[in-house]
């Protein structure tokens, strides 16, 4: 069956859509066309570049030094990072592609904060365009392109369904982050559960020192910035859902992870993976044709 895959934004919460991904190519399904906002974009830009692989590999091989050594802070006031480092990366892992030379239909839903206004990328850079689309407010400074002032997609459409819209694909498959928490049951191996957990250590130690620059005994700067941006996308997706409603939604449990959590890598992947595995079996018990892969 040809699907339509519509991946949504949520921060680190986004390496669920690698499990997701994997999931439903098992199971048979083909992936025509790819939306995406943020991490949505990226993930579904590499895997449309034939990439993703190659990221799952690196992200979950990351230790403290090499994350440490990703970090270009930016002096930039607009943004913590510049993100050039991550790019270069991703660029040695894709090269240089265009949007309209790969081989499935994609768009990377960027936010124009000057005008408003949701910005569609059908072509052009594909790196570029990503960079746009995860452009999260205060943590990678925005980017100026065609005189557009650019950031995170999910600042106006988290789950960007619009783009499949005109599809000729059999289904089209969203999937939100931000689902209903629930207790997880992943059991991380001891290779990844030692490299989490030293990198968990630098996060929390840049987290004490975010702290110590307010007054505020509770939350951090980071804290605030990250539980507005979740509370917004929460509404927006709602608000989005009923307006262009896919044929099926997958939904990630929110609470796997916070937004700036990347060190929890396999987790969350594994954590996408459990979610697709459970919508094809509620698929097969309702009878549709592409639980079977047909």
């Amino acid at each position: 069956m040809r699907i339509s895959l519509v991946l949504g934004s949520g921060g680190a919460r986004g390496y669920a859509h690698i499990g997701v991904i994997e999931e439903l190519k098992n199971a048979g399904l083909v992936i025509e066309s790819i939306s995406g906002a943020s991490m949505g974009a990226l993930v579904g830009g590499l895997y449309a570049a034939g990439g993703l692989e190659a990221y799952k590999e690196w992200v979950l091989s990351l230790d403290v030094w090499d994350v440490a050594a990703l970090l270009d802070i930016s002096f930039d006031k607009r943004g913590l990072i510049k993100g050039e480092r991550v790019f270069a990366k991703l660029r040695a892992i894709v090269g240089d592609v265009r949007i309209e030379e790969l081989p499935i239909k994609y768009t990377a839903v960027a936010t124009d904060i000057e005008q408003n206004k949701e910005v569609w990328f059908q072509e052009g850079d594909l790196l570029q365009a990503i960079r746009a689309s995860i452009s999260i407010p205060s943590f990678f400074t925005p980017v100026r392109i065609d005189g557009r002032l650019l950031v995170d997609g999910g600042v106006l459409n988290p789950l960007p369904v619009a783009p499949t819209m005109s599809d000729h694909t059999q289904r089209t498959i969203a999937v939100s982050l931000y689902g209903e928490s629930q207790a997880s049951s992943i059991e991380v191996p001891k290779e990844h559960q030692e490299r989490q957990e030293r990198l968990a250590k630098a996060v929390q130690k840049l987290a004490e020192y975010a702290k110590s620059l307010t007054k505020d005994e509770e939350y951090s700067f980071f804290d605030i910035v990250s539980l507005s941006f979740d509370a917004m996308q929460k509404t927006l997706i709602r608000y989005r859902l009923a307006g262009y409603p896919p044929d099926h939604l997958i939904e990630i449990p929110h609470n796997i992870c916070g937004t700036y959590d990347f060190h929890k890598a396999y987790e969350v992947i594994e954590a996408g993976r459990e979610a697709a595995r459970r919508f094809l079996a509620e698929a097969g018990r309702l009878g549709l044709p592409f639980a079977l892969g047909r």
